[in-house]
């Protein structure tokens, strides 16, 4: 079980609660109508994106079998035969094609739901190696997780909210290609063997700057009389000063395994939770 859950990346489920964002920025995260429905896409989000870990582990087998960290991976170290992890793959497609027909019942999101499969997929098997077209993938992966959060309950979404995610997002997988390139050279992904450390700190932080200013135009856009939200901008530069702090200093790549292995950066993030709760809930 703990292989199944392994190969499923169960810790990167936390990238599918912006699914949530639409929902809690309207101020109806009380509903619990709504909340169950959004919960339903949630679940069904994460199960097609472990189909997209699994394939992609499956594509990628001979390759991580030769790398010093993802040769432990559940397929590469042998643990889950291919078959076994074809299997899962069709089961969990099965269970989210279930959740969508017999409970959420949406069209619009069902196309997005399988977009975003389709799209991971032909990143898995091409798109990867295509500088500039790997993280731009990413982003869209992102922006298809709050458009499909939105879509499941009909919240139409702030053109600022958009943005903002664009640029983090960019910021995100730019970040993560850097700290490929410092960790393995460019030995661990063919598409980095296009990029170099400057480039990819130069556009990371011109992302950075473009999503400070965008999240900034958004909490004014949504403020109205009150100014409170505005205080959630210095919480949000500190949450990516100490994120950036971390990058630069450490091997870390994938945003999940940053932000878990810092205390301090949990600290924030949940003090910026916090904060927006009681902003939007209770003032």
């Amino acid at each position: 079980m703990k292989s199944i859950l392994k190969l499923m990346r169960i810790k990167h489920y936390i990238k599918n609660l912006l699914i949530f964002a639409p929902v809690f920025f309207a101020r109806s995260i009380l509903d619990v109508n709504l909340v169950f429905k959004v919960g339903l896409g949630f679940v069904s989000f994460c199960v097609v994106s472990s189909i997209v870990y699994i394939i992609n582990d499956i594509h990628d087998v001979d390759k991580d079998r030769e790398h010093p960290i993802k040769k432990n991976r559940p397929i590469a170290s042998g643990k889950i035969s291919i078959n076994q992890a074809w299997m899962l793959a069709f089961f969990l497609f099965i269970v989210s094609f279930a959740l969508n027909l017999v409970w959420i019942n949406n069209g619009f999101s069902l196309l997005i739901l399988y977009g975003y499969l389709l799209l991971n997929l032909a990143y898995s098997f091409y798109l990867k190696k295509i500088p500039i077209v790997d993280v731009t993938v990413i982003v869209i992966g992102f922006i298809l997780r709050i458009v499909y959060g939105g879509v499941l309950v009909s919240i139409q979404l702030s053109n600022w909210l958009i943005l903002t995610v664009i640029a983090i997002s960019y910021y995100l997988a730019l970040g993560k290609r850097r700290n490929e390139l410092s960790r393995n050279g460019n030995q661990s992904r063919d598409v980095l063997e296009h990029y170099n450390k400057e480039f990819l700190d130069k556009m990371m932080y011109v992302m950075l700057s473009l999503f400070i200013v965008f999240y900034s135009l958004w909490t004014v856009s949504i403020t109205g009389d009150s100014q409170i939200l505005i205080w959630s901008i210095p919480l949000v530069i500190l949450v990516v000063m100490k994120y950036s702090l971390i990058i630069e200093s450490n091997s870390f790549g994938d945003p999940a395994d940053v932000l878990f292995s810092d205390p301090v950066l949990l600290l924030l993030s949940g003090f910026y939770g916090l904060f927006m709760i009681i902003v939007l809930y209770i003032f």
